[in-house]
């Protein structure tokens, strides 16, 4: 293959695989494989792993904040001393939080807890199982939607701790 007219100094033609160079006075190009798709892709993925890597304690404060929020609303319930409706039954609130308790570890498993308000969202406010709402009624007052009840509860928490997300 002859170098087309018109080419000078240096000049490059790429496929997939393999770069041609020619070069004046050339009949035909020198082919070198290519390195430059394989130098991207991991520069590309170094720089995603120093992006991971750089903001670790972002990620971990995030889980501790979440974990601190989650445990507070369980242990909220726990020692309420009120009673939680589960598919048709009260159950007093020990039992209600350990229920609670196994369905965030459930999820946490499945990294399902970004946030405590998705603690409230997929564990706490509606059976899994039934599709029915949970509920809870302290002492003589109506019962309220589980998921409201700890949802007020996790913005009290929040006021008073200084974290609103």
């Amino acid at each position: 293959m002859a170098a087309p007219a018109g080419v000078s100094v240096l000049q490059l033609f790429a496929n997939d695989t393999n770069h041609l160079f020619y070069t004046e006075g050339m009949k035909s190009p020198h082919r070198i494989p290519s390195v430059l798709p394989q130098m991207s892709r991991r520069l590309c993925a170094a720089g995603i792993l120093s992006a991971l890597l750089a903001t670790p304690s972002a990620f971990a404060a995030e889980d501790a904040r979440t974990r601190d929020e989650v445990v507070h609303l369980l242990d909220y319930l726990g020692h309420s001393g009120c009673q939680f409706n589960r598919n048709g039954t009260w159950y007093d609130a020990q039992k209600a939080r350990v229920h609670l308790e196994e369905k965030y570890a459930y999820l946490q498993k499945r990294d399902m807890v970004p946030n405590a308000q998705a603690f409230i969202e997929r564990a706490a406010s509606t059976s899994s199982m039934s599709g029915k709402p949970y509920e809870v009624r302290c002492g003589t007052a109506p019962a309220v939607p589980s998921g409201r009840w700890l949802g007020d509860e996790l913005g009290r928490y929040r006021a008073a701790h200084g974290s609103a997300k």
